[in-house]
């Protein structure tokens, strides 16, 4: 399998994640409430799964092979553009956690902020992804040759098994700050 394997895997569940905000902004809009857990849950996936543990593969394994790399032109850009992208869905999942938290803390009116940042994820993902899957991977892949491409398998495997141990010791850290 090459690198690219687990990355487009990786898609596919964003993909879905996606969907199911689809059906939750309907949902909200019917029901007129927003499900907190629900938008918890949404928060931590974009911000653990997609960006840490997706992003994190890309952008610390992958882009900085490629970055060793004499790319042409257009694949050096969309390589920028992906990083851009990321940073911008950083960002927007900050500022739906911030409406998140406006929310719990008793500030119902912030419901159509959460749509609004919820709409805009739903909107950029598939855009993203369809950049990654159909105009950056496969080309990227050339450069490397087998021995390489099985390293960073490799690498991303170990990449995936610390993510857990990090996300929890971040938790612990967090809780021992409040006391």
């Amino acid at each position: 399998m090459m690198p690219i394997g687990p990355l487009m895997i990786e898609h596919r569940l964003i993909e879905r994640m996606v969907s199911l905000s689809s059906r939750e902004i309907d949902t909200m809009r019917e029901k007129g409430t927003m499900n907190l857990f629900f938008i918890e849950g949404v928060v931590d996936f974009f911000r653990t799964y997609a960006d840490r543990c997706h992003h994190g593969k890309e952008e610390n394994i992958l882009f900085r092979d490629l970055a060793m790399k004499t790319l042409p032109p257009d694949l050096h850009k969309i390589m920028d553009e992906l990083i851009q992208e990321h940073r911008f869905g950083r960002e927007l999942v900050g500022k739906l956690a911030g409406a998140k938290d406006r929310y719990a803390q008793g500030d119902m009116g912030v419901q159509n902020e959460v749509i609004i940042f919820l709409k805009e994820l739903i909107e950029f993902y598939p855009i993203h992804i369809e950049k990654e899957d159909k105009h950056f991977f496969l080309p990227a892949m050339e450069y490397f040759n087998k021995e390489e491409r099985n390293v960073m398998l490799q690498e991303f495997g170990e990449f995936d098994k610390s993510l857990i141990h990090e996300k929890y010791k971040q938790l612990v850290e967090r809780f021992s700050d409040k006391k």
